[in-house]
């Protein structure tokens, strides 16, 4: 099994040092030894935090007392990235497929790989560009060690100021069985996560074999180039310096070595192209750029095979790491831009995720090399096909989830897991769609739906409570004492964030324009925030229409044929189940349902000073169109079972990885001190699988509720 490692600044360290020079990290994933558990000591405390961040669905492993647990979402989709420079890979936005992205506030805190999110088919001007890598540089000796100095409250001082699920209108449940206590993701490796293809298989990392291909370069281009050669060669392919050609003796004149140091520039460096030149009677192959900077975006076309088709699939293990931080990695090794990249979803960081990846024009050998060179990822299951994936494929994705130290009597999960198999679990929007910290993300949007743009910048700039950096808090309090955009900003080591760009765009544009100040926030992004109010607004509507009607579909309900929302008459009603019941997300191209429901609607929204009969805005971006959503998801491939073991370190079931490898199942007494609860269940895309755990043990899925009931447990 892979490290554990929670320090971000080793991996990117170990990364850094072996982006140049791959041949030299060659310890497989399988030689890896087994992890040591997770340490409960304040410093995991820290690292806890930074992964509670909300970017990209990232859940702790905390002890579930009555009332609490972590939160995890199913599924959301990347759109289309474009990279901003030519060294930096980029970091991309998710959307679940309902058109809603998946999580909240992408802050200075929260943007995986620390990377700007760019909005698709956007470019930058020079100055933006010359901005970039000057954050570039700030970034790379950027080191938290500072702020953990600076935070000095406990762990549940800094999160006592966030939401409970009451606040986000969360607050029912289906089942009528006695909740239990358990610890979810105590090791991350108890939450495993494989993707559901569109042919309905389940994504599962079986074969490292390499499809059999007569014009793939030899192991040797590998290795026949030094490192100074490679050093040299990424500077010409990166446009680094006015080199325009690198010249590299052949020492060892042959043909054979010749066409091997060919193969391994043109594989290794894509865009460069090669040549052969005699100097005072020595051969040199010189690279040289075939087509200028153009080259380096698109893979050479004249070099692949017509009889092989343009994209290689492969499935991706990963553990701990989120996609596009996934992606943004593979781009690194591969020197390429992240977008010749494609996959039918995004996966969740704190979990083993397993998932189908395609890329433009890359073969297998130079894939399955990075298995010996990257920690927490292998790559297997290799084919060549005609077409990338697209957003939206997958039919779902299938979860292994391990509930350690359960109190529950047998009677207890057996009562919970047929109810969820039979009944299912309420289709709320989960904890991270809200955000962790004193602001809500909902409340944002709702300031942007009502045009109050000065209340927009007072919400993301305002000092505030809660689990922040040193330096957020430092940029914070420059602004509430000067409102002056540019010292603010100037407290920010890293500036690819929504404070970052928002008080960038108030330097640009002025106080006077904050609408064109947030314009330069990633479009997705800032629709975030609205997304966000559209999803508080569907929870206490649920809510309501769960207390008033049960679990029952009543006249006036709405249903799905199609794609077109319909009405339940009276004589249908017996026609419909409760499963088959949708509720709309507020828009301008939705029905709403006939019934008192409707009005309680229209009530919460002109509560908030929104007109339900016109939710289009003044700026089209945040014309919200609204969507329809089931209010109660039955998973599928529904299985338990209860295992009892003595050593918490152990893991309680196999990865893909362990099976490679050939590992034994573990072996389970029938006695222990621990009782687990090991669940199987599979859900459609944009749905919570926490908010199924959370109906297996009725417990608050709240970070504040979490650590408050679990600040003992945690020190």
């Amino acid at each position: 099994m892979l490290g554990r490692s929670c320090s971000w600044l080793f991996r990117v360290t170990l990364a850094a040092a072996t982006l140049l020079h791959p041949e030299q990290c060659t310890q497989p994933l399988a030689a890896r030894s087994t992890p040591r558990p997770r340490s409960r000591a304040p410093g995991f405390l820290k690292c806890v935090l930074g992964v509670l961040k909300m970017e990209m669905t990232e859940m702790t492993g905390v002890s579930l007392k009555r009332g609490s647990h972590a939160v995890e979402d199913n599924d959301s989709l990347a759109p289309a990235e474009e990279a901003k420079r030519q060294k930096v890979s980029e970091c991309c936005l998710t959307k679940s497929q309902d058109g809603l992205e998946k999580n909240s506030t992408p802050s200075c805190e929260n943007v995986p790989g620390r990377s700007e999110a760019v909005s698709a088919g956007k470019s930058i001007n020079n100055s933006d560009a010359q901005l970039e890598e000057e954050e570039e540089e700030e970034e790379d000796g950027f080191s938290e060690e500072g702020d953990e100095e600076e935070e000095t409250e406990s762990f549940a001082d800094m999160m006592k100021h966030g939401l409970t699920e009451l606040d986000v209108g969360i607050t029912k449940f289906v089942s009528s069985h006695q909740g239990f206590s358990g610890i979810l993701k105590e090791r991350y490796s108890d939450f495993v996560v494989h993707e559901i293809g569109k042919d309905g298989r389940i994504s599962h990392l079986d074969d490292l074999s390499i499809p059999v291909d007569e014009e793939d370069p030899s192991e040797d281009v590998f290795t026949v180039l030094t490192a100074e050669e490679k050093q040299r060669l990424e500077e010409l392919q990166l446009f680094v310096n006015k080199e325009t050609s690198v010249a590299i003796e052949v020492v060892e004149d042959t043909k054979e070595k010749r066409t091997i140091i060919h193969q391994a520039i043109k594989c290794l460096f894509p865009g460069l192209e090669t040549k052969t030149e005699d100097r005072e009677g020595k051969k040199y192959i010189v690279a040289y750029h075939a087509a200028g900077k153009k080259a380096l975006a698109n893979p050479r076309k004249h070099s692949w095979p017509k009889s092989r088709g343009s994209y290689c699939h492969f499935v991706l293990y990963k553990e701990n790491k989120d996609t596009m931080d996934a992606i943004n990695v593979l781009s690194k090794y591969l020197r390429v831009k992240p977008n010749i990249f494609s996959y039918m979803g995004t996966k969740d960081k704190r979990a083993i995720t397993v998932q189908e990846i395609a890329v433009l024009k890359i073969t297998a050998q130079r894939l399955a090399h990075l298995n010996k060179c990257l920690m927490n990822f292998k790559l297997g299951n290799f084919s060549y096909q005609k077409h990338p994936l697209k957003l939206g494929e997958l039919q779902g994705n299938h979860f292994t989830v391990v509930l350690r130290n359960i109190t529950g009597t047998d009677d207890q999960v057996q009562q919970a897991m047929n109810s969820l198999k039979e009944i299912g679990f309420i289709n709320y929007y989960g904890m991270q769609r809200f955000g962790t910290t004193a602001v809500p993300t909902y409340q944002v949007g709702r300031a942007i739906l009502q045009n109050s743009w000065a209340e927009v910048m007072d919400l993301i700039l305002k000092p505030r409570s809660g689990a922040e950096k040193g330096y957020l808090v430092k940029c914070r309090e420059e602004w509430a004492k000067t409102k002056d955009p540019a010292a603010a900003l100037r407290k920010l080591p890293v500036k690819r964030c929504v404070e970052g760009q928002l008080l960038r765009g108030l330097s640009k544009y002025g106080m006077k324009n904050i609408v064109s100040a947030f314009g330069i926030i990633p479009r997705n992004n800032r629709l975030m925030y609205i997304h966000s109010y559209q999803s508080y607004v569907w929870n206490n509507m649920v809510s309501k229409r769960i207390e008033e009607y049960g679990l029952k579909p009543v006249p006036g309900d709405l249903v799905l044929k199609g794609a077109t929302a319909t009405y339940i008459e009276e004589e249908d009603v017996n026609s419909y189940s409760i499963h088959d019941v949708v509720m709309p997300l507020p828009g301008f191209d939705v029905i709403y349902p006939k019934h008192k429901i409707s009005e309680a609607y229209r009530e919460m929204l002109t509560a908030d000073n929104l007109d339900i009969d016109n939710m289009r805005h003044k700026i089209r971006d945040y014309s919200l169109s609204g969507a329809y959503r089931k209010i109660i998801i039955r998973p599928q491939n529904v299985s338990w079972e209860v295992v009892a073991y003595d050593d918490p370190k152990i893991p309680l079931f196999n990865t893909d990885v362990d099976n490679l490898e050939g590992k034994p199942p573990p072996v389970f007494a029938s006695e222990g001190k621990y009782r687990a609860l090991k669940m199987d269940f599979s859900l459609p895309p944009s749905t919570y699988a926490t908010m199924a755990i959370r109906e297996v043990l009725k417990m608050d899925t709240s970070i504040k509720n979490q650590t408050q009931l679990n600040t003992t447990w945690l020190r």
